[in-house]
């Protein structure tokens, strides 16, 4: 038996989980006052909900999910990505029928069979927002707004670079990869591959390519930007006026395509330069024809997804001392009934909204109050016979080696001291 993770899955130990606790708090404290509410969709769908929304010729759907045949013979995919089941969900629970916006968040693990490396891994945590319902470029301002006022919450922001750009629509965008193929074919022989078969099947995909000679054909490609039809244009437009009167901050990026075929007009991409190749932090755009695509009614939509451990590596850059909560008090004993007591105490004072620890078993002082030191506590609370006697315990602060008795039938007031 192997006993190990299978490999590009990782364990979350203790000391780590309290910084990803902290980063999921701060979203949903970010999400909720934006009116946003969390939906938990499944880890497995049908195959067909991501082949038709991501697009059958994007590498996720191509080389990267982890595919099965059900005992029923249909075909039954690990989620790659969040916004297809919640557009899913959407769809077979009418949310549409019951308000004409809707703001939905979702934390979880995704699936893709990619080669591991830091920051990018098989088994992988997304966080995520769906606004459906509103088509005007406001809500593009907001979602990005609200991304944002998030990563300053976390206190990753000065690591980010915010990219926005506009893919066109179904007006302009055929126009555009005209233009494209046109650029590209003369030069077909010197693409990649995969390249040369994006540029049969959708020449944007080349600007995904991560290939030098590739990404240095792309960047003399024409741009997007200047092929948008007057509406896109405008759409656009005022995306940008509404950033600027808020002051969130961007930088326009052209080259921006997305992994997903799903996207129309706004894109954007939030990158970094600490974490070397693994760039992107999050993304999102617009996706007004998802929706009728799964089977629903139009709906225009807008959304973003943030990869949780790419984050979490800028978290930790940032915050580098740890993330751990210390609890408030260790309470050593010394004698089997102090130690009665001291169990009974430590049930009260967790009561009431303190966090303690204890031994459980009998040991010498000195050995109890070096674990507390080494627990790095503010108060060790000390129970002896003598104490007993006289219905009193110990407080000694640890960091200032003062020490005072209180009474050991006031749990509140104690309780109160320590969290001060």
């Amino acid at each position: 038996m192997e006993t190990r993770a299978i490999r590009g899955f990782n364990d979350i130990l203790p000391d780590q989980v309290k910084r990803w606790q902290h980063i999921e708090e701060r979203a949903r404290t970010i999400f909720e006052i934006h009116g946003y509410s969390e939906i938990r969709t499944p880890v497995v769908e049908f195959t067909d909900i991501f082949a038709r929304s991501i697009g059958t010729t994007t590498d996720i759907v191509e080389k990267e999910m982890y595919t099965f045949t059900d005992r029923d013979g249909s075909s039954i995919t690990l989620r790659p990505e969040g916004t297809a089941g919640v557009v899913r969900s959407f769809i077979e629970h009418n949310m549409y029928a019951k308000s004409p916006i809707s703001k939905l968040y979702y934390m979880g693990m995704m699936f893709r069979h990619e080669r591991p490396q830091k920051g990018r891994y098989r088994g992988f945590y997304q966080i995520g927002a769906e606004l459906f319902g509103p088509k005007e470029p406001l809500a593009d301002a907001e979602i990005i707004i609200m991304l944002w006022r998030y990563f300053e919450a976390i206190g990753i922001s000065p690591f980010l670079r915010p990219e926005i750009s506009s893919l066109g629509d179904e007006n302009c965008r055929p126009l555009f990869k005209r233009e494209l193929v046109k650029f590209f074919k003369p030069k077909r022989n010197e693409l990649c591959e995969d390249c040369q078969k994006r540029l049969e099947q959708n020449p944007l995909r080349i600007f995904d390519c991560k290939k030098e000679r590739c990404k240095e054909i792309a960047e003399k490609a024409p741009s997007i930007l200047d092929n948008l039809c007057d509406e896109c244009k405008e759409h656009f437009d005022l995306v940008k006026e509404s950033l600027e009167k808020i002051g969130t901050p961007f930088v326009l990026n052209p080259r921006i395509v997305r992994g997903l075929d799903y996207y129309t007009r706004t894109v954007f991409e939030v990158t970094t330069e600490e974490l070397g190749a693994q760039n992107a932090v999050g993304a999102g755009g617009r996706y007004d024809a998802l929706v009728e695509e799964l089977g629903g009614p139009p709906t225009p939509a807008v959304g973003f997804a943030l990869g949780m451990e790419r984050m979490l590596l800028l978290h930790e850059k940032m915050f580098p001392d740890g993330f751990k909560k210390e609890a408030d008090a260790f309470i050593a004993h010394i004698g089997s009934e102090a130690r009665n007591r001291a169990f009974l105490l430590a049930y009260e004072l967790r009561k009431n909204g303190a966090f303690i620890d204890l031994d459980y078993e009998d040991k010498s002082l000195k050995s109890q109050l070096k674990r507390a030191d080494k627990l790095g506590v503010k108060y060790t609370i000390i129970i002896g016979e003598e104490e007993l006697r006289r219905g009193v315990l110990k407080v000694r602060d640890m960091r200032k080696s003062l020490e005072e008795e209180m009474s050991l039938e006031d749990v509140k007031k104690l309780a109160i001291k320590l969290k001060i």
